[in-house]
């Protein structure tokens, strides 16, 4: 259903099973899928493709033009995926031209009130970002990470998958896969345990994770050393996999 008071524009591609609720717009050069349920006082500017099955809150600002001085109207994109929760005033934005023009949101995210997603940014699948989480530009976010509220995240800075921050956390530098981190600036306090179990993780797994954790944040070695410690536990421990490439990956600095 599409209420009355809905402004589609004539270049929008919007497919006839998704809701509008009143007075929201849906701008030229954007496609909704099947099932997505788009509440009142919405706004959606293209370049901009959102997938089935989501839920958009109302107030939300989803696709306008990128926060940066350097933009200067390229066509670059924002690209959500499916059954996502998007709730009230949260704004995404779209890329720019200095990376690769596209921010993305991956599938099956919970994304709370007055959450901000920056040009470039780009969020995997399965995340929750509590009220107020607020991501710069060009920032990554892993699969299942959990950000808490008031969460900041300083551009170029990447989370890895399965990690959980306090509220009001301070992220400066880049925080490795399964990390439990919290401060101003951002510390390690251990692994995310507790989300492990959830996530069908067994004691086994825990446990490597954890030796993993201690290696990296507790042995005094340098992080060269470290590497090649965690690189041995690699080759037998699938789920150390991730924690090592997140560290390899690091272009910021990990947090210490």
């Amino acid at each position: 259903m599409i209420h009355e008071s809905a402004v589609i524009s004539s270049r929008a591609r919007v497919h006839e099973d998704v809701s509008i609720g009143p007075y929201s717009i849906i701008g030229a050069d954007v496609e909704v899928g099947p099932g997505t349920r788009i509440e009142s006082h919405v706004v959606l500017k293209g370049p901009c493709v959102i997938g089935r099955d989501n839920h958009i809150f109302q107030f939300a600002s989803l696709g306008d033009d990128p926060q940066d001085k350097k933009y200067a109207g390229e066509p670059t994109q924002l690209v959500i995926g499916d059954r996502n929760t998007i709730r009230e005033y949260c704004s995404f934005n779209r890329g720019t031209v200095q990376d690769e023009g596209v921010t993305r949101l991956g599938s099956d995210n919970w994304i709370m009130a007055y959450s901000h997603i920056a040009h470039d940014c780009v969020v995997g699948n399965h995340t929750v970002f509590a009220n107020n989480t607020t991501l710069a530009g060009h920032v990554h976010i892993g699969d299942w990470a959990i950000l808490g509220g008031f969460t900041g995240v300083h551009q170029h800075c990447h989370i890895g998958a399965h990690t959980l921050t306090g509220i009001f956390t301070a992220v400066t530098k880049d925080i490795p896969a399964y990390v439990l981190a919290s401060g101003r600036p951002a510390v390690p306090r251990g692994i995310n345990a507790e989300g492990l179990k959830r996530r069908g993780f067994s004691s086994d797994q825990i446990s490597n994770v954890r030796e993993a954790y201690r290696v990296l944040y507790r042995q005094d070695l340098k992080l060269k050393e470290a590497v090649q410690t965690l690189e041995k536990h690699a080759e037998s421990q699938e789920e150390v996999v991730a924690f090592l490439e997140s560290v390899r990956k690091s272009s910021r600095g990990l947090i210490r």
